[in-house]
């Protein structure tokens, strides 16, 4: 426990060093300042630009525009940020050979890998909620909230696919040993799932749903219980990812 609770710490104070933690909290403080923003000032932007003689009509915004830039831009760019920050995270210190000193002064293999997890887990749960705090105020601001139901429900279903990936990111840093491979396995994993849901008898267990169904799930008629299913299977997916990492680089020559 103690060798754990010390990489814990040397992983934090890693992704301070590097600038990743900076990184992470900047891009998605923009994220969630700008979905509100979009959303409020894009039909006055429309409007200024000419249509050549074609009437457009444009809706006034409300708080279901601004939710659904905030779910586009981080189940998009969001994820694609966090996939590249932490895809190095185990295979840069397997290629520079840092880890056997740290190996050798008493951490287990299985504290390596559950420490940087927890810490990719700890910092992808805060700059979530960030986003969605800074979100949250500039639409309450801007826009009436009645509208919006199950918010929390779905944001979550949002960082349960994120831990389903980093998980899954995990594992496959342990297998092929480099990033650029990891990167290549999530790609496939979730070019899969988008397959897979192109056949009615897979959807109602797909997890790309909680990702695709996030806007939908706002809405007060949505029944959120047909997404517990999907639920299921991504945290049953998540465990078996991160226990094959375990294992994988319990057996792998450093």
């Amino acid at each position: 426990m103690r060798g754990y609770l010390a990489f814990v710490k040397k992983e934090l104070l890693e992704q301070v060093r590097t600038y990743k933690l900076l990184i992470l909290l900047l891009v998605f403080f923009i994220f969630g300042m700008l979905s509100p923003l979009m959303a409020k000032l894009m039909p006055e932007i429309l409007s200024q630009m000419p249509m050549d003689g074609i009437t457009i009509t444009i809706p006034d915004p409300t708080a279901i525009d601004s939710y659904s830039q905030f779910f586009k831009n981080l189940t998009q760019m969001g994820l694609i940020v966090l996939v590249l920050l932490f895809s190095g995270t185990l295979t840069t210190e397997l290629s520079k050979g840092t880890l056997i000193n740290v190996l050798t002064k008493g951490v287990t293999r299985y504290a390596v890998i559950l420490a940087k997890y927890t810490v990719a887990l700890v910092l992808w749960s805060f700059a979530l909620l960030m986003a969605l705090g800074v979100t949250y105020g500039y639409t309450a601001y801007f826009f009436s909230q009645d509208e919006i139901h199950h918010l929390l429900a779905s944001v979550g279903c949002l960082w349960l696919f994120g831990v389903l990936i980093l998980s899954l990111l995990m594992w496959a840093q342990t297998l092929v040993g480099n990033q650029y491979g990891s990167l290549l396995m999530v790609g496939i994993f979730v070019a899969g799932l988008f397959v897979l849901n192109l056949f009615p008898i897979f959807q109602d267990y797909n997890p790309i749903a909680l990702v695709s169904e996030n806007v939908a799930m706002l809405s007060q008629d949505y029944d959120i219980s047909q997404l517990m299913s999907t639920s299921l299977i991504s945290v049953i997916l998540s465990i078996a990812f991160l226990a094959l990492a375990l294992t994988t680089f319990k057996n792998k020559r450093i």
